[in-house]
């Protein structure tokens, strides 16, 4: 270009050099733009990552409350559950007693029907009698007192009941103390 192109379309090279003006400022305007829009995409990701925990964490409590309040509702009885079996236990023991009189037969059917009408109200409640003769011993309900050599009685079977155990809606409260049979130990040959 001539000096005398120059002069006579000073205008066209406003405009250009207006345009190239606009050009840069419009692209330096979208790569702001496109960061501002990748920053609040990025802060969009992770407040719906907050949101979602946040949501997860909420339904969690919601499901651990009700477990709960479940739990509490079903396991209510165990401490008046425990206190009670004291009264089982002594009216067992009051069974045991042989009866010496007829005077005493009529007073011991009296303690049989208070013992069955005790055991049937526990009954109504959840709270079940855990008697395991001729069961194989399980550590997690039974407690082993003693262990005897019996050819009648399968080994590691329980033999007789010293206790019985019980539960309150499948959890225990107390273990069942029982006589466990042991295979008979085999006899050492003793020639010298």
């Amino acid at each position: 270009m001539s000096k005398k192109e120059d002069i006579q379309n000073p205008d066209e090279k406003l405009e250009q050099a207006y345009d190239e003006e606009t050009v840069y400022s419009l692209e330096e305007q979208v790569e702001t733009l496109t960061e501002e829009l990748s920053k609040a995409l990025q802060e969009a990701g992770t407040n719906k990552d907050i949101a979602l925990r946040a949501q997860a964490e909420s339904e969690n409590v919601r499901r651990r409350a009700e477990r709960e309040v479940s739990n509490a509702s079903k396991f209510a009885l165990e401490k008046f559950a425990r206190e009670i079996l004291a009264v089982v236990d002594s009216l067992e023991k009051a069974l045991e007693l042989p009866a010496e009189e007829s005077s005493q037969n009529s007073f011991r059917e009296g303690i049989e029907l208070t013992h069955k009408l005790l055991i049937d109200t526990l009954k109504k409640f959840s709270i079940e009698q855990i008697n395991p003769v001729g069961e194989l011993f399980d550590p997690a309900l039974h407690e082993a007192m003693v262990m005897q050599e019996s050819e009648e009685h399968d080994p590691n079977s329980v033999m007789h009941v010293i206790q019985p155990g019980f539960s309150l809606n499948g959890r225990l409260i107390r273990p069942a103390r029982v006589i466990v049979a042991k295979g008979k130990s085999p006899e050492i040959d003793q020639k010298a």
